[in-house]
């Protein structure tokens, strides 16, 4: 069971999902407006929000920043009206961890819904004998706790940017294309949207590098992708 926040002003698919989603065993909280939306994620420490796009008083991506900002491991899938690749792009950018478009089926969502919360749970649960911290140089990451610091000093990161990043220090060395990456960090369904890997990386590097535009861990493979320096 996990507890999920609906922020939809849409009442009639408010409660479909809130049906939906509870029969499914999930624990529901529900707003109708932005403002609403923004007090419940302020006061709560939600495993997923469904998140409109489009919202009264303050806009889906002014939420989903801030959860990004303040609830970095909280789980986002945004509903969006609207079809254009713009949008979609806009909103995994600003950190949502997948997207629906309108009008969607509830089959669709619950198997987003599962999708999302079972990659979240393998996270979380790792095997015993995986590295519980990978050590690079100054940088530390602690897969269990998924914290990670650069020369002592705790680097907060989004759930996608920690994802990509233990993702790439695993695998010292190895090039991936932004396909590869879209596949392994963000699961499926987002062939098209490689530019998301490169925001991603920017951010990532702007975040961990003590020049980003020089980059130490981080590296691009011009006109494949990109790889994590090997400092052996």
């Amino acid at each position: 069971m996990a507890t999920i926040l609906v922020v939809e002003d849409d009442k009639d698919i408010s409660q479909l999902v809130n049906l939906h989603l509870t029969d499914a065993g999930h624990e529901i909280d529900r707003a109708f407006d932005g403002a609403d939306g923004l007090d419940l994620i302020a006061e709560n420490n939600y495993d997923l929000v469904v998140l409109d796009l489009m919202l009264p008083e303050v806009d889906g991506l002014e939420l989903c920043r801030f959860i990004r900002e303040k609830k970095p491991h909280t789980l986002v899938l945004m509903l969006t009206a609207k079809s254009s690749e713009f949008d979609r792009v806009l909103g995994l950018e600003m950190g949502a961890d997948d997207y629906l478009t309108k009008p969607f089926g509830m089959r669709e969502l619950q198997a987003r819904v599962k999708a999302l919360l079972r990659r979240k749970e393998l996270f979380a649960h790792e095997s015993p004998s995986t590295k519980k911290e990978i050590i690079i140089e100054d940088l530390a990451i602690k897969t269990d706790s998924r914290e990670v610091t650069l020369a002592g000093k705790e680097i907060r990161l989004t759930a996608k940017e920690f994802d990509l990043l233990l993702q790439f220090a695993k695998h010292p060395a190895k090039v991936y294309t932004r396909t590869q990456l879209l596949d392994l960090v963000w699961g499926y369904g987002y062939e098209g949207f490689e530019h998301t890997v490169n925001s991603h990386i920017n951010r990532l590097r702007s975040k961990i590098e003590q020049d980003p535009a020089k980059p130490k861990y981080i590296l691009t493979v011009w006109g494949i992708g990109y790889k994590f320096a090997s400092f052996n």
